[in-house]
């Protein structure tokens, strides 16, 4: 098979998590020059405007859905707008996050229910909601969670941020197993040091410049050095992939015993 038609998304009714900036606009523009139209959600319309516009620029398809991830009727009316759009969701990417540094020992129990609510149950709800719907138009999909090393790691004051990506890999793995059988693909990309309007000014710091010489590769990565592990599991050329992991780091994890 031609590689290029193996990794495409043609047909394909992308719905993406956090897509106003970083790496959820990135996952968007990717799937959208691959074919498939592409739902915006996130809670900054004026971005998702920005990002629409991008797309049918450049020749794409796309709908913005303003919501805030932890608003279970957004969610719905999300998914009941792409519907009337595009059709059944069948590529989901829950990608939409937060960090808070805190002690454990100074966190507050809102504190602690906000990065729960937001990197953990968002992407559960929004993931069942997204198979639920497949399930029902009887129509395969994938799902594509977005983990972090930070799952397998720990680092101070970021106990909420570490315990909920853990957390999002054992969902996607449990998830994977129940609808398997209805052809619902399930996976998750766990991200190292990855450079955004977020986290630039630290990783471009003394300390962020010395924590780039501890990664193997020597360098942090750029939102499309994820595009080979998104296409991946998004298209056909991971049709037997599910329940998986795949760490993009530079290989990080192989400093700190992964």
């Amino acid at each position: 098979m031609d590689a290029g038609k193996l990794f495409r998304l043609d047909g394909r009714v992308a719905l993406i998590t956090g897509a106003s900036s970083g790496l959820g606009e990135r996952f968007a523009e990717t799937a959208a020059a691959n074919g498939a139209a592409v739902v915006l959600v996130a809670r900054r319309k004026e971005r998702l405007e920005a990002l629409k516009a991008k797309i049918e620029k450049a020749g794409g398809r796309a709908l913005v859905a303003p919501a805030d991830v932890t608003d279970r009727k957004a969610m719905v009316a999300a998914f009941d707008a792409a519907e009337k759009a595009f059709g059944t969701v069948d590529l989901l990417v829950a990608n939409a996050g937060i960090a808070r540094v805190t002690k454990i020992v100074d966190m507050t129990e809102s504190g602690w229910r906000e990065v729960l609510d937001t990197n953990l149950d968002a992407v559960l709800f929004w993931s069942r909601e997204a198979a639920k719907r497949m399930i029902a138009a009887r129509k395969p999909g994938a799902i594509i969670t977005i983990s972090s090393i930070a799952g397998f790691t720990v680092a101070y004051g970021l106990s909420s941020y570490h315990v909920a990506k853990a957390a999002v890999v054992q969902v996607t793995k449990a998830l994977a197993l129940e609808v398997a059988r209805k052809g619902i693909r399930v996976n998750t990309i766990a991200p190292g040091y990855i450079v955004t309007e977020i986290n630039r000014d630290y990783l471009g710091s003394k300390d962020g410049q010395a924590l780039q010489g501890s990664i193997p590769l020597g360098r942090f990565g750029a939102p499309s050095d994820l595009d080979g592990a998104f296409l991946l599991l998004a298209s056909d050329a991971g049709r037997l992939m599910t329940g998986s992991t795949i760490i993009v780091d530079g290989g990080l994890m192989l400093m700190v015993g992964g």
